[in-house]
């Protein structure tokens, strides 16, 4: 052994980050800091984020991290100190049932825009039925970030 101050100083720094990646690996969540009801936009401050202890009881994905679900609706009821699974929240509504929206349809050239009426509220990406405000026919489209209505070739 000629290096046995080397050997010594490896197996201290191996164990040293093995206590580091450790420490760094805990796992953190999203609570409520209040009680957030359903239909209410969820903002960060009313969330907190505290170490997650290891649990087999966690059986769906929760939020990990504030901005996860900062600007979300509640879908249910969120109660202080309780974690938070993704499924209670969701997407804003941009587009919401029995408000006009402006609908357009756009192929190459051709551009037709029209009113119509949402049938069902919507977040943006969403696939949502439409009635035309003129001739009463339904329709699907796509809603955008701006509030408007994409029907058809994209």
């Amino acid at each position: 052994m000629r290096f046995p101050r080397l050997r010594i100083f490896l197996l201290a720094a191996i164990m040293a980050a093995g206590a580091v990646c450790t420490a760094a690996a805990q796992e953190m969540a999203v609570v409520a800091r209040h009680v957030i009801y359903p239909g209410e936009t969820i903002d960060a401050g009313s969330l907190s984020e505290v170490t997650l202890r290891r649990s087999n009881r966690i059986f769906t994905t929760i939020a990990r991290h504030p901005d996860e679900i900062a600007g979300k609706v509640a879908k249910r009821t969120l109660l202080p100190g309780k974690l938070i699974p993704v499924s209670s929240v969701r997407e804003a509504y941009v587009v919401e049932a029995g408000s006009p929206v402006a609908v357009s349809y756009v192929h190459g050239g051709l551009e037709i825009s029209t009113i119509g009426i949402p049938l069902q509220p919507g977040a943006v990406g969403d696939l949502v039925k439409v009635r035309n405000a003129d001739s009463g026919s339904v329709f699907s489209g796509i809603v955008l970030a701006d509030g408007s209505i994409r029907v058809g070739a994209i």
